[in-house]
């Protein structure tokens, strides 16, 4: 069996030499680059990566379906240039796909996240888990932010998770958080969504709520608020954008 890995980057200098050293058991790794002004694709293909350089135009999933009919392998492997594969998910990986009688058409991965020095356990992001692993053929990705698999076939959930780094610095997070939401509320309109001012009210406290209190957040210490409150935001924003967007539909200026 053969693996593809398939990353998304822009600017990723600080992140992507450390991504690609942990995907060397993989048969070919394939980055696909928005532009990147830093030494990213530099990088990329000094490790011996073959970089594709696309623009990104606010749409993840067909940024992530362009890299998998690049591939050529059986198998792709999506991962994120924050995110690294450690040796027992590696080895969970290849001995999972060994199996050429095998019928599963994809893999579900759990990711742990590593943020400002510890590692989370709790709250929103713990216990997360992604179908990222899927057999050529079988499935695609859907919606241009907060993209999933829509896959053909069974699935199963492996063992070993997938480390994260994420958003280093708060203002890292917080403008991604500001650029997301806002393709958020788009897909949101796109897909039919509507929002009121009461959910724009209650919605955010109530998710606070729910990942620090209900989902054990607190137990994260301080990491564990902080990623509690700026979800929240991030919720906030979401609706908000798509009230305004209802708003500028309705009473177009001039």
């Amino acid at each position: 069996m053969t693996i593809s890995a398939v990353i998304l980057t822009r600017n990723e200098e600080a992140n992507i030499r450390a991504c690609i050293e942990s995907l060397a058991f993989c048969d070919e790794i394939l980055v696909v680059d928005d532009n990147s002004t830093d030494q990213t694709v530099k990088i990329a293909q000094h490790l011996g990566a073959k970089v594709f350089k696309r623009d990104l135009n606010g749409d993840f999933a067909s940024q992530r379906n362009f890299g998998f009919k690049k591939a050529k392998s059986e198998w792709a492997l999506f991962v994120d240039a924050d995110e690294r594969v450690p040796e027992n998910l590696k080895e969970e990986i290849i001995q999972s796909i060994s199996d050429r009688d095998s019928e599963e058409a994809g893999f579900f991965i759990k990711r742990s996240d590593y943020i400002w020095g510890k590692f989370l356990k709790y709250g929103e992001t713990g216990g997360a888990k992604f179908l990222r692993l899927i057999r050529r053929g079988k499935g695609r990705w859907v919606r241009k932010v907060h993209e999933f698999l829509d896959v053909d076939g069974p699935t199963f959930d492996l063992s070993n998770s997938i480390i994260h780094y994420p958003h280093q610095t708060l203002r890292e997070f917080i403008d991604s958080i500001n650029t997301f939401s806002t393709i958020h509320a788009k897909e949101n309109f796109k897909e039919g969504k509507k929002t009121l001012i009461l959910r724009i009210v209650f919605w955010p406290p109530a998710k606070f709520i729910s990942s620090y209190i209900l989902k054990l957040g607190i137990f994260d210490g301080g990491q564990g608020f902080i990623m509690a409150a700026v979800m929240s935001f991030h919720s906030f924003l979401a609706w908000s954008k798509l009230w305004m967007t209802q708003k500028a539909r309705k009473y177009p200026s001039g």
